[in-house]
């Protein structure tokens, strides 16, 4: 199997997910998204930010590697009466059966940066996004403060060194990188911006609970316990990690708030 649609089945993303909404909501509220407009929301999960899209008045494709997230997001869409929005599998490295020049919007928020070959990434990004249109990415910063990119760090640190050639998801997170890829795709130097955003999550129960929602449905976090049991370092990991959340928590002893640094970034696709 596929090693990063295997990460992102094996766990429940859904549960991390409902933490996120009213942050996936806000956020969609920031793009001036058009009723009629055609957006790609790609690693799109169960739908955090293709929900409020679609509820915009858009028609939406969410793709996603995970099988399990595209069925979720189907069935809230389902349930939402969302009928302009539905889910597919597929892979952000190539989106085979994708038209050219498609959508008015490619969206990818802390998704598409999981996916290997980031150049290709880029390139399909850029590929079936319309002249004109724009390419919206929100990515975790390598070696932030804050929750994610700490999360991220701290599981490395337990996992045994990754194959030759991987290319880390957060390097997406620095700016050189993420102008790099796109300019590599096309797109004009003076045509992309990048800003550092604030992500919230938000649990309605203490900072352990949160940590128990990673640890037993997040990808990399799991594997961060499964490989510290094997080597004996598990009550370590987990002690490094309450005290990351517990610290990071914004909110009270019963109701956690943890906020995170992402980089925005915008790409601007040249008209035709």
């Amino acid at each position: 199997m596929n090693p990063n649609k295997a990460l992102w089945e094996q766990g429940d993303f859904t549960r991390i997910a409902a933490t996120m909404r009213d942050s996936g909501r806000a956020f969609v509220a920031t793009l001036d998204i058009l009723p009629g407009q055609e957006i790609l929301d790609l690693g799109c999960g169960d739908g955090t930010t293709a929900l409020p899209a679609a509820e915009c008045g858009a028609n939406v494709l969410g793709v996603d590697i995970a099988g399990n997230l595209v069925a979720a997001g189907n069935a809230r869409a389902a349930a939402a009466g969302l009928t302009r929005l539905r889910f597919q599998e597929g892979d952000a490295s190539d989106l085979a059966g994708i038209a050219d020049d498609r959508f008015d919007m490619v969206l990818s928020m802390f998704g598409a940066m999981f996916a290997p070959r980031p150049f290709d990434v880029a390139a399909e990004m850029v590929r079936v996004t319309r002249p004109g249109g724009r390419i919206v990415m929100g990515n975790w910063i390598p070696g932030d403060a804050t929750l994610v990119a700490q999360v991220l760090r701290i599981s490395a640190a337990y996992t045994p060194p990754p194959l030759e050639g991987f290319v880390s998801p957060v390097s997406w997170g620095v700016e050189i990188n993420a102008r790099d890829r796109f300019t590599a795709a096309g797109i004009k130097p003076d045509a992309i911006t990048c800003e550092p955003t604030v992500w919230t999550f938000h649990h309605p129960g203490p900072p352990a609970d949160l940590l128990d929602l990673f640890r037993r449905y997040y990808g990399p976090t799991m594997n961060a316990y499964t490989a510290a049991q094997l080597a004996g370092r598990a009550d370590d990991l987990h002690r490094e990690l309450l005290a990351l959340f517990e610290q990071q928590n914004r909110g009270d002893a019963d109701d956690t708030i943890v906020h995170a640094t992402f980089l925005k970034v915008t790409a601007r696709k040249d008209r035709a």
